[in-house]
């Protein structure tokens, strides 16, 4: 049996049908995993701390590669789809074959952890990788157990992961040379053909997603703060909204950036660690997350570097989607528990490319469960392969492609915890006023700040409303500190007709996306869309 290498004793790693002939490190540290990435050349020392890695021709997700099991266990309830395509148990076997026959020749790291901060719903997660930066990531984005905990730790869930191997498309049933594998029942997760990490963490999500719908659960792509007085925010967006910038609020205490459920207890988050676009990151408008990326611990993917180890986080010539994965509690104001009460106030965030949108719009519970479902933003450049320039896209519950039962499931379980607790809703626009992208303006950071900084201390509440007579949401009139004309997006445009027209024309597009949804929803919740 191979050697362990470990402070918490050895492991036979027979039971995932590995015979490891390498080294085995278990629960390996931070330490060795920067000693063994710089060792192999697999990454570089940055000033200040930061482990810098490239992960090649994948410097995103690739969703048309990822792939669900269709099993008894679990098939009548997922959303078979473009986002969940099917692949049958004996393509999954084969390809488990090729990666535990490569693993066993490799010295591996094995990491164990938790997803879910609340222990009556979370999940033991083992990570089983060649990479060290991998582990690393893996290591730094789940949840640390104790010593204690470790001792007595059995997993629930296995990533299997080897980024180095490549599927045969006919042989493998797969669609390229990369995939990403789920088994429903038997949580386990193959990754290969790409090295790029966030498919580690957006796979236990997908699992989450899943898992906690049977718990009765609500599972969110969101992230999360909470004032001193225990009011609880949620912000829901794809990547690029400004999800995790908004949340790092000085101001407020930071539950966590990305995933998170919504319990009878509460909400928790699910992962321990953050995981940022860092583009154009800049000291004075994002102080807290720019200096994880000076940090020792934090993981920078596909950031340029020069030879004296100096970062240019301004470079996009790899990417657009340049990443920094860090532990939560690297951002000063962190919560430790992770989990906080109910929320008093949710967010839609979206970054409309149309420049159509208000900056903030107070949503009625059927206009929220429209929008949820709805999920309109802008799919910004660099996050999936092919994306180059901003597009418009409708992502159900601000994350389809991480729901693997129908959206419908969540916007039901959204809209019953909104009645039970009175959250207020509100619809958020980080993108583009004056305009489309192209010719408008990215909106101000600083008026999307203080419109939630109003909004959540309920300031906003009192304000003076007007309905938009197209959307049917209301929107202030007037907020201090916050420049009026950007409150009402027609008089930012220099031909208010051209607004008129593309605003139908965006009206009409959020109708004829919810028609997939008309049969599931509610006939008050469909008629809450655009008056068209």
């Amino acid at each position: 049996m191979a050697t362990t290498i470990g402070a918490e004793g050895r492991i036979d790693l027979g039971e995932h049908g590995i015979d490891a002939g390498g080294r085995v490190h278990l629960h390996p540290s931070t330490s060795l995993l920067y000693t063994h990435t710089l060792r192999r050349d697999e990454g570089r020392l940055a000033e200040g701390g930061p482990l810098v890695v490239d992960t090649g021709r994948h410097t995103g997700r690739s969703p048309k590669d990822k792939f669900l099991v269709r099993e008894p266990g679990s098939e009548a309830r997922i959303w078979w789809s473009t986002v969940n395509q099917e692949i049958d148990e004996t393509h999954f076997e084969g390809l488990r074959d090729k990666i535990t026959s490569f693993l066993e020749d490799q010295d591996l790291y094995v990491v164990d952890s938790f997803a879910g901060a609340d222990p009556s719903h979370r999940l033991a997660v083992r990570v089983i990788t060649y990479s060290p930066w991998h582990g690393l990531f893996a290591k730094t984005l789940f949840i640390e157990p104790t010593d204690e905990e470790l001792t007595e730790f059995e997993p629930e869930a296995l990533i299997l992961h080897a980024p180095a191997i490549e599927a045969d498309p006919a042989e493998d049933g797969t669609r390229s040379s990369t995939f990403v594998l789920l088994h429903p029942s038997r949580a386990e997760i193959l990754i290969g053909g790409t090295f790029y990490a966030g498919e580690i963490k957006k796979t236990i999500f997908t699992l989450m997603n899943d898992r906690l719908l049977l718990e009765g659960v609500l599972p969110m792509h969101c992230s999360a703060n909470v004032g001193d007085e225990g009011d609880v925010a949620v912000f829901f967006g794809l990547s690029g909204t400004g999800k995790t910038t908004l949340s790092a609020d000085p101001e407020r205490h930071l539950i966590g950036d990305d995933e998170h459920g919504w319990s009878d207890d509460g909400i928790f988050n699910i992962e321990g660690g953050c995981y940022a676009k860092v583009i154009r990151l800049s000291l004075e408008a994002e102080p807290e997350i720019y200096k994880t990326t000076q940090s020792f611990g934090t993981v920078l993917e596909n950031v340029v570097v020069d030879e004296r180890g100096v970062l240019d986080l301004d470079d996009d010539s790899k990417t657009e989607n340049t990443r920094a994965a860090y532990k939560l509690e690297q951002i000063p104001n962190a919560l430790p528990t992770k989990r906080a009460g109910h929320p008093s106030s949710v967010i839609f965030l979206t970054a409309d490319a149309f420049g159509i949108l208000p900056p903030i719009a107070r949503l009625s519970r059927e206009q929220a469960m429209f929008y949820f479902l709805s999920g309109f933003t802008a799919k910004l450049a660099g996050t999936e392969i092919g994306v180059t320039e901003p597009q418009p896209t409708f992502s159900a519950c601000f994350g389809a492609p991480f729901l693997p039962q129908p959206p419908a499931v969540y916007a039901h379980m959204l809209g019953e915890r909104l009645a039970r607790h009175g959250a207020g809703v509100w619809l958020v626009n980080t993108g583009w006023t004056g305009g489309p992208f192209g010719e408008g303006q990215r909106m101000p950071i600083a008026a999307t700040r203080a419109l939630l900084r109003a909004a959540l201390s309920g300031d906003l509440a009192e304000a003076e409303f007007k309905t938009d007579p197209l959307f049917g949401f209301e929107v202030p009139t007037s907020v201090p500190g916050v420049e009026t004309s950007l409150l009402d997006p027609r008089s930012t445009w220099r031909d208010p007709e051209i607004y008129d027209r593309k605003a139908r024309e965006l009206a009409q597009m959020f109708r004829d996306n919810f028609v997939q949804f008309a049969a599931d929803a509610a006939p008050e919740v469909t008629a809450a869309g655009p008056r068209v």
